[in-house]
């Protein structure tokens, strides 16, 4: 039992393989007449699951010697076939050992009677042998006339050449493939599993060989390179999303129990092998298997921003609104930092107005998130997105309250004075009332005031107020986002700059309003 349970878990391990064949060997009744079929069943499974290994060598010369030493010498040129045709570490070493054996004993025992009739046939119409009456020899299961030993031994040699020279043909093909894998092999310095990370070199090397393999081999021979690759980088989720990948071109089961392997073994905290795998249950229509792949992450490494959102969008999409917002809701409320907590609020902010089309609701959301992080330039800029995409006419007052919440705060003077600007702007481009414009230019030019005060305190050796030099790099960051210095990061999953919004221009009144007076 624990024997099948190592070889489930590590089809492709040579040497668990042997030992318990030799395990077998050993405990087996000799006597009993299936104890032979059962150990040669092991031995049929063993092949087929590591047998197109490049270092399967041994398992293969343990094989043929155990056919050999029952006397199996037609099922041992059988084996011989198979391996002549893979190319492995010790190919050459298993040609001359073909040929040894095809030397060392007569033809007619080491092929099956059908195909020994058609080679004397083959070599009988090749050497023009007739009958006495001038007709081509059919009957040739007779046996040769005893009474012509040189006739015997000459064809017996042209049988044994002819059987060496099929295979030669096979040996020269193999050759070539072993060749065009041979530095792929050599570069693999680690084959067995290691918690220390490998070299740069030990990486490279697995993937141009996968890429190699991928191009110029059979699925059986990927499917196992992949696997021995997984051995050594079991730990790289880079190499088991590329095989999940190969394996949605050829079976949708094998992609299942690739990601179940990464996921559930050796992977657990890895989130984008568990994203992959959702997204790839979703497209096959296992909704609730996608939940629950989500869910077992979120539960195992809780607070990834990625996966809340990717549960939220998954529920979207299969039109379960009041879940997606549950979901954002709760994340707001276990947030463990103000920071987090707004940026969920945005998105839920987002989700309730185009989404559920309800400019109040997401209004509140964003009104209170500004309420616990009164100093996140992100969120007063979403909530002046969120106004400025409703009908400008109709909602001028929501728009000018939503710049005043901003310029009334505790933010750094220059995020003000960037959200001031935009104020007035926006009443010289939409406004209805020429007195607002000249109420907030006024205000807009107090605040210019206030940072050249400022400034000049600087200049006079006045120690600058901490608080704002906690701020510096808040400072820099708003102003940019105002100004249109910093570009819109589309890349998905990049937490590290929510919303940058990149303004055509920047605000330069000096070309319409003179400066304020000194």
């Amino acid at each position: 039992m624990v024997y099948r349970q190592g070889l489930q878990a590590i089809p492709l391990s040579v040497d668990l393989w042997l030992h318990y064949i030799n395990f077998l060997k050993e405990t087996l009744d000799s006597n009993n007449p299936e104890t032979d079929a059962k150990i040669k069943s092991v031995f049929e499974h063993a092949v087929l699951a590591a047998g197109t290994d490049f270092r399967s060598d041994r398992l293969w010369e343990t094989y043929i010697n155990w056919e050999n030493d029952r006397g199996n010498l037609e099922e041992v040129t059988a084996i011989y076939d198979r391996i002549l045709g893979i190319p492995t570490q010790l190919y050459s070493h298993h040609f001359q050992r073909f040929r040894d054996h095809v030397q060392n004993h007569l033809p007619k025992d080491l092929i099956s009677p059908e195909d020994f009739i058609n080679l004397r046939q083959e070599l009988a119409s090749t050497n023009a042998h007739f009958d006495n009456d001038g007709i081509p020899r059919n009957d040739l299961a007779a046996e040769i006339d005893i009474n012509d030993p040189a006739r015997i031994v000459s064809e017996i040699e042209n049988m044994r050449h002819r059987i060496i020279e099929v295979r030669q043909e096979i040996y020269n093909h193999n050759e070539n493939e072993v060749s065009r894998r041979w530095a792929f092999e050599e570069g693999i310095k680690r084959p067995y599993f290691h918690v220390k990370p490998l070299e740069k070199a030990q990486l490279k090397n697995w993937k141009d060989y996968l890429d190699f393999e991928i191009e110029n081999g059979t699925l059986e021979r990927v499917v196992v390179l992949f696997e021995r690759c997984l051995v050594a980088c079991a730990l790289y989720e880079d190499f088991w999303i590329k095989y999940a990948k190969y394996m949605e071109n050829h079976s949708n089961e094998g992609v299942r129990h690739v990601f179940s392997r990464a996921c559930t073994v050796h992977l657990s905290k890895k989130p984008m092998v568990h994203l992959l795998w959702a997204a790839f249950e979703e497209q096959q229509g296992n909704i609730n298997e996608a939940r629950r792949i989500l869910k077992t992450l979120e539960d195992s490494v809780p607070g990834l921003a990625m996966v809340r959102l990717r549960r939220v969008s998954l529920e979207r999409r299969h039109g379960n609104i009041d879940e997606a917002e549950f979901l954002l809701q709760d994340a707001i409320k276990n947030s463990k930092t103000p920071n987090e907590s707004s940026f969920y609020a945005v998105k839920l902010a987002r989700l309730l107005f185009k989404v559920e089309k309800s400019l109040p609701k997401a209004r509140k959301v964003l009104v209170e998130a500004i309420d616990i992080d009164k100093e996140s330039t992100k969120l007063y800029l979403n909530l002046l997105e969120l106004e400025y995409n409703s009908d400008l006419k109709l909602n001028e007052e929501n728009i000018l309250n939503a710049f005043d919440i901003a310029i009334s705060s505790s933010m750094p003077i220059e995020t003000r004075i960037a959200f001031s600007q935009r104020k007035v702007e926006f009443l010289e481009d939409f406004g209805s009332d020429v007195k607002k414009l000249m109420v907030a230019y006024d205000d807009h030019q107090q605040l210019l005031r206030d940072q050249e005060s400022s400034k000049r305190k600087a200049e006079i050796g006045l120690e600058e107020p901490e608080e704002k030099k906690q701020r510096n790099d808040t400072t820099l960051e708003s102003t940019q986002l105002m100004s249109g210095d910093l570009q819109a990061n589309q890349a998905a999953y990049n937490y590290n700059a929510w919303y940058q919004y990149n303004y055509q221009t920047p605000w330069n009144y000096g070309q319409y309003y003179p400066p304020p007076p000194t």
